[in-house]
Parts: structure tokens; C-alpha cells; sequence
């Protein structure tokens, strides 16, 4: 046996602008075990609903996070909704699913420009990014917003989409798939990616569903798991499977964010064809009483959203769960025997937020 050392990584993550913090314990160049620190930023958003009321905290519940702001608006809603008894309008729930569909597409081209930014393919990260650049260009002739959008109220949303903005995303949709046709296959049949993410970062089937691995992360090591399943919103309208592969290394993640994000595209054509008229909110009136939690599936995976309320405005709990934090047991356990210069890379390759564990 080597001699063991114990080495920081991070809080500051050499491609990431996320404070993720690991202890690794290394004999030589080879991790034996690697311990997560949490509590790096925390900001304490949870406890802001002794200051701001029920529809208030709409907004800061979404800056949780950046990049899963409107899935942290529209899981806090919804729970929110069920206490209160209230039904959405149904074109409040197409417009919900459109814009969650391209906060899942703006997410994983983020994350594939850093990715490809972490072995070295600059001009490809540039490519990824400007793909992204055309989808904040549609949140903000849609909402307003590019990252922060306010759309999402307690009873549906406050902003509507005419018929040419629904036109102008389909013809942008168009154009997005195109575009990442021409750089999928360096990600997927390139030599050098394929060396520095084949078999590297392996995490198997059992071992995800043991450790509870979410969202893509889970998905690449055949975990047949994806909340819109179940039916939220509008995803009960639409037709699509959970995205997985049963290879389950760094490659087959790559693999399966870049599948989901053209089924996202399908997903919003199926939703642009199908959105009903009527109302996109209704009057709520009165104050939440009860308890509740719900499930929705962000773009890193499973998102909890619980909250409780004692008929009065401002709420007495409120609790995010995020994806994230899932994930951080299956990334310390595929970390066990990597090599110490394959860490940055298996790091990204959950998708880590860490502003959203640690709010």
C-alpha cells in the first residue's frame, strides 16, 4: 500500500464556477475515498419565509439558483397550489412545460460547453454556448428574463405568448437541432473525448439505484427514472420515455444530456401544437393551510419542493431537495480507484449545482 495524503479539492472547481469542496484521500495518483464538505454558501433562502409571504417567496425560491430558476418557481407553485386546493388553467400548464423544456435545453448546453472546456476543446465550448445564446434570446422575448424570468405565480403564470413568439420558437427550434447535429458526433465518436470519458467514472446500475442517483446521472447507469412521468403540467399531453443508457461511465452522461436535449425540442413542438386558449392564471384567495410536497424533474434530476402553512401569509416551512445533493453519494462512490487527473472531469460529469444544495 502507498502512502496515503489527503488533498482539498476546491472549494473552487477548476472549469466550474461552483464552490464544491471534496476531501480526497489519494495513495499515489489514485483515490481511495473522497469526503464532501457542504456548507460553503450557504445563504440561508429557506429561512426568508419569516420575511416574505406566500407569493413572495415565488421569486425567492427562484433564486435558489440560476440556471434552475424556473423549475425551482414552478415546483415551489405547484406545492403551494395543492395546499390551496387551486387548478391551473390548462394554458398556464403548456406555457409552464415550454419554458421548462428550454431551461432543460439552455442547462445541458451550459454544461456540455464546460464540459468540453474541461478537455480542452475551446473553440467547442464556444460553439455550445452560442447554440445557448438563441434560447435566452427566446426567454427574453418571452418572459423579460435571460437567467432570473418571474413568470411563474401561485395559480398559473403573468406572462402570455402570442402566436409569433410560439412561431419564432419553432423556427429557433429548428435551427438549435441543426446546430447540434454538427458538434454531436465530437462529443460522442471524437478519439480524444472518447479517451478522456470512456470508462472513466463508472457507476453501475445497482449502485445508482443503492445510492439514489437522479436525473441524467442516474439515467446513464439505466435507471429508468423521470418525474415527468408521473404527469405534472402538461407532460401528461405529451408523448415521450425516459432517455437512459446501461453503460453507465462519463461518456454514456454525455450521451444521455445530449439526447434529452433533442427530445426537450420535441417536447416543446408537441407542446407548441397542442397549447390550448383560455385564461394563464386565477385569482387565489386566502392563505395556505396544510402541508404538501411535490416532485418535479429539473434538468440535474429529482427536485423536492416541501412546504407548510398555518392559514396565514407567510408560511412556516419551506424545504428544497435538490438533485445535487442526490448525487453527491454516487459521485463519491465512482470517485473510489479514479485517477487523481480524471477527478475535475467525473466531478462535472454529475452536473454539480452547488448554490442549489446549499441555498
Amino acid at each position: 500500500m502507498g502512502k496515503r495524503s489527503v488533498v482539498p479539492f476546491g472549494p473552487q472547481h477548476p472549469v466550474l464556477p461552483e464552490p464544491i469542496h471534496l476531501d480526497l484521500v489519494l495513495e499515489d495518483e489514485q483515490v481511495v475515498e473522497a469526503v464532501p464538505n457542504i456548507g460553503f454558501i450557504h445563504r440561508g433562502l429557506e429561512g426568508l419565509v419569516t420575511k416574505k409571504d406566500f407569493n413572495q417567496m415565488v421569486y425567492v425560491i427562484e433564486r435558489t439558483c440560476g440556471i434552475c430558476s424556473f423549475g425551482h418557481g414552478t415546483g415551489y407553485c405547484e406545492a403551494v397550489e395543492n395546499v390551496m386546493n387551486v387548478e391551473v388553467p390548462d394554458r398556464a400548464k403548456y406555457l409552464r412545460t415550454i419554458w421548462f423544456e428550454m431551461s432543460r435545453i439552455h442547462s445541458h448546453l451550459l454544461w456540455l460547453g464546460l464540459l468540453a472546456d474541461a478537455f480542452g476543446f475551446e473553440s467547442l465550448f464556444y460553439q455550445c454556448w452560442r447554440i445557448r445564446e438563441r434560447v435566452l434570446d427566446l426567454f427574453e422575448m418571452t418572459t423579460g428574463g435571460r437567467i432570473i424570468f418571474s413568470v411563474n405565480q401561485v395559480g398559473g403564470v403573468n406572462k402570455d405568448m402570442d402566436k409569433g413568439m410560439l412561431q419564432k420558437i419553432l423556427e429557433d427550434m429548428d435551427v438549435i437541432e441543426k446546430e447540434l447535429k454538427q458538434i454531436t458526433g465530437t462529443f460522442l465518436t471524437d478519439y480524444s473525448v472518447e479517451s478522456r470519458l470512456k470508462g472513466v467514472g463508472v457507476l453501475t446500475k445497482q449502485q445508482a439505484h443503492d445510492l439514489g442517483a437522479v436525473g441524467p446521472f442516474g439515467r446513464a447507469s439505466g435507471i429508468a427514472y423521470d418525474l415527468r412521468m408521473t404527469g405534472y403540467e402538461a407532460y401528461k399531453y405529451l408523448d415521450f420515455e425516459p432517455i437512459t443508457s446501461d453503460v453507465g461511465d462519463s461518456w454514456a452522461r454525455v450521451d444521455v444530456r445530449i439526447r434529452e436535449i433533442f427530445q426537450s425540442i420535441d417536447l416543446i413542438r408537441q407542446a407548441i401544437g397542442k397549447i390550448p386558449g383560455g385564461e394563464i392564471n386565477v385569482p387565489v384567495k386566502g392563505n395556505p393551510n396544510g402541508e404538501c410536497f411535490t416532485r418535479i424533474e429539473q434538468p440535474r434530476g429529482e427536485a423536492y419542493y416541501y412546504i407548510k402553512g398555518d392559514n396565514k401569509p407567510y408560511l412556516k416551512r419551506v424545504r428544497v431537495r435538490t438533485p445535487t445533493f442526490a448525487n453527491l453519494a454516487g459521485l463519491c462512490e465512482m470517485l473510489k480507484g479514479a485517477e487523481y487527473a480524471d477527478v475535475p472531469i467525473m466531478v462535472l460529469t454529475i452536473d454539480p449545482c452547488i448554490s442549489c444544495t446549499e441555498r
